[in-house]
């Protein structure tokens, strides 16, 4: 891997916008690139590590209120850009964020404010129509994933244990739950939501696709090729299925999800 990028969100994020032009002016610890996926305009956006951020609590990476409230404007500027266009462009979050920020300062400055902000941004252009695509290529960790990713038509993961979505860190997990981390793997087993590898998490159907890479911290050129075929098929997809998020509930594991809404609207 290349030193000079310091995440694997960041890595990929320079791979995928080679050539495109960068957005200026935000803060350091988020990258946003313009270019085009199968000739309709798309927007690339990254949280990367920042060991200069004014909160030290979100150098490595983490979603805080900088990242929050950026993350709310860069995509809020899609939304606008494109209010009047038939075909939205799409957005692309490149998702590697161990966790949300946590600090004092954070919450009296309010992170849930400005993590909300960012929710609310990638759910308003999901339904206004915009395509958006989640390329998990790292870890997906609680509040962060929540506010980038999570609201996307279509989530694609590699296939690596570095790649890791859940609400919490294991060791955290453990403490909650009263287990040790052992028990606690153990449980996992038995139990897919408890899982932290990407295997178990994929049958609970929220994936769209869950793709090989051979080294996904030295990727060769038909990985690239292979990750940009899969953000055309994933863009595609979303523009013929809409903006309803209908397409996470297939999964044998998601029947008593499915049951439940399926009785909700019955009631409603």
């Amino acid at each position: 891997m290349n030193t000079t990028y310091l995440s694997r969100g960041n890595y990929w994020f320079s791979l995928l916008t080679d050539g495109m032009s960068l957005r200026q002016g935000q803060c350091a610890s988020v990258n946003v690139a313009d270019g085009e996926i199968n000739g309709q305009p798309a927007r690339y956006i990254a949280v990367v590590p920042d060991a200069a951020n004014h909160f030290p609590r979100a150098v490595r990476g983490e979603v805080g209120l900088l990242e929050g409230w950026t993350l709310d404007q860069v995509v809020s500027e899609v939304i606008d850009r494109d209010a009047d266009r038939a075909d939205k462009g799409a957005i692309v979050a490149i998702v590697d964020v161990p966790s949300q920020a946590y600090g004092r300062r954070e919450e009296a400055f309010g992170i849930h404010q400005s993590l909300a902000g960012a929710v609310s941004a990638y759910a308003r252009a999901r339904l206004a129509g915009h395509p958006v695509i989640a390329l998990i290529v790292g870890k997906a960790m609680s509040g962060a994933f929540l506010a980038h990713g999570y609201q996307a038509n279509q989530l694609i993961a590699f296939n690596d244990p570095e790649v890791m979505i859940h609400a919490m860190g294991k060791e955290s997990a453990a403490r909650i739950t009263l287990r040790s981390v052992d028990a606690l793997e153990k449980l996992a087993q038995t139990i897919p939501p408890m899982a932290y590898d990407i295997e178990h998490y994929a049958t609970l159907g929220l994936l769209a696709r869950l793709m090989d890479i051979g080294n996904p911290d030295q990727a060769k050129p038909e990985d690239i090729q292979a990750v940009r075929a899969a953000l055309v098929d994933a863009t595609a997809k979303a523009r013929l299925a809409g903006c309803g998020l209908t397409n996470r509930l297939g999964a044998d594991n998601r029947k008593s999800s499915l049951r439940v809404r399926e009785r909700m609207q019955q009631e409603w």
